[in-house]
């Protein structure tokens, strides 16, 4: 294997969380047992510092049908909106003909955010649900990969690109990279949001890592991809969102100057290591001494004969379920919102997922896989709270 970013072959083995099936592919009830398995593994680039997957589940395999929808959470939705407003403010806010590309667009809600303020909108999106929900909103949503052909195709440019959550997706990460350089107006600004791996590392958010996610970037090696194709970050600030999340700005890069503030999460990380081996070692270390301690708790609960349900099914959750070794035997079900994923079991783990406006009534306790929302969940379950059921968050974020 060469390093996705630089084509080094340094790389060295990282943090190892076995055998597991792709995380997404939630399963119909004849699938059960028969899901296929990979390793799940990551290696350190010893040359640009960039943390990745050793292994490669295509992307035709992953995304088709995807299930995942952006609009399901106020939390990300309302994140959606305030980005669009920052963005649109800070730059294009006195231009009267702008337009916007968002480069897997999910169900289009980060699209909807850029139409409301007058932007010219289109999504690339490869999955069928979530690109048909966009369509039919009005929200004009290719259903295609994008890369470097597909820019060619497109043949315009843009002055805001977004890639939300998916520039760590890419299995053609240099077509991609690009193909938006080839989108990207000569005034234009290209908005990366994606999870900032020092802070999963901080966080011990180690369920972040799936198969879908192919790279983990820090601030200087997403840099470094950048400006082997053209482009430079030149500002960027941590969000929130999802735990800990950088929203970072970038343009071509004879244009790039650098903020402070992304100057000074270049420093910090050069200063705490976050792009070094032994980095990566303490955090394999510390997520194993996890795994003992919450399968204490639920063991321990389970003797209590108390009930305990997860709370909500991401992608993630799976990670955890299954490096953890939790089944049916320790978490009954899985309470989710999403309504296409009624009649599925989690993969590897085989829990069931139960629509939440379906259930009867609450468990003893929580085990909440979506802890990136812990705020808005306190809030929506305040009632439950107050009656005595208990919500235990396998990962506490500083930022969630």
């Amino acid at each position: 294997m060469i390093c996705r970013v630089c084509d080094s072959t340094r790389l060295t083995p990282a943090v190892d969380l076995g055998t597991q099936p792709w995380a997404n592919h939630f399963l119909k009830p004849a699938e059960i047992g028969h899901e296929p398995v990979y390793p799940l593994k990551v290696v350190l680039c010893e040359d640009c510092g960039t943390v990745q997957l050793d292994y490669t589940v295509p992307k035709e395999t992953m995304f088709a049908d995807h299930t995942y929808l952006s609009g399901t959470t106020k939390t990300l939705s309302d994140h959606f909106q305030s980005v669009a407003r920052a963005v649109d403010q800070r730059y294009f806010s006195g231009h009267t003909t702008k337009a916007m590309l968002d480069i897997g667009s999910n169900d289009g809600t980060q699209l909807r955010q850029y139409r409301d303020l007058g932007y010219d909108i289109l999504g690339v999106e490869p999955a069928k649900l979530p690109s048909d929900l966009a369509n039919a909103e009005g929200l004009t949503t290719l259903r295609a990969f994008f890369n470097e052909e597909t820019a060619k195709n497109l043949g315009r440019t843009f002055q805001v690109i977004n890639a939300s959550g998916v520039f760590f997706h890419l299995e053609e990460l240099h077509s991609v990279t690009r193909g938006i350089r080839a989108c990207l107006a000569d005034n234009g600004v290209f908005v990366i949001q994606f999870l900032y791996m020092k802070r999963i590392v901080e966080n011990d958010a180690f369920d972040q890592i799936y198969h879908e996610h192919l790279l983990y970037y820090n601030v200087r090696t997403l840099d470094t991809l950048l400006r082997r194709h053209g482009l430079a970050l030149f500002d960027a600030e941590l969000s929130p969102i999802h735990g800990g999340s950088i929203i970072a700005h970038a343009t071509h890069a004879e244009k790039a100057q650098p903020s402070a503030r992304l100057q000074a999460f270049i420093a910090e990380e050069d200063h705490v290591g976050a792009n070094t081996l032994p980095w990566y070692q303490a955090f394999a270390r510390r997520i194993a001494q996890r795994r003992e301690e919450n399968r204490a708790f639920l063991q321990a609960c389970q003797a209590a004969g108390k009930r305990v349900f997860g709370l909500g099914a991401p992608v993630k959750g799976n990670t955890l379920l299954n490096y953890y070794g939790i089944g049916p035997d320790l978490i009954e079900c899985l309470v989710e919102r999403n309504p296409h994923r009624r009649g599925l079991t989690a993969p590897g783990s085989h829990i069931p997922v139960r629509i939440e406006d379906e259930l009867t009534g609450p468990p003893d306790v929580y085990y909440v896989l979506a802890w990136n929302f812990k705020k808005e969940i306190l809030a929506r379950y305040a009632s439950l709270i107050a009656q005595g059921v208990e919500f235990y968050f396998p990962v506490n974020p500083k930022d969630a």
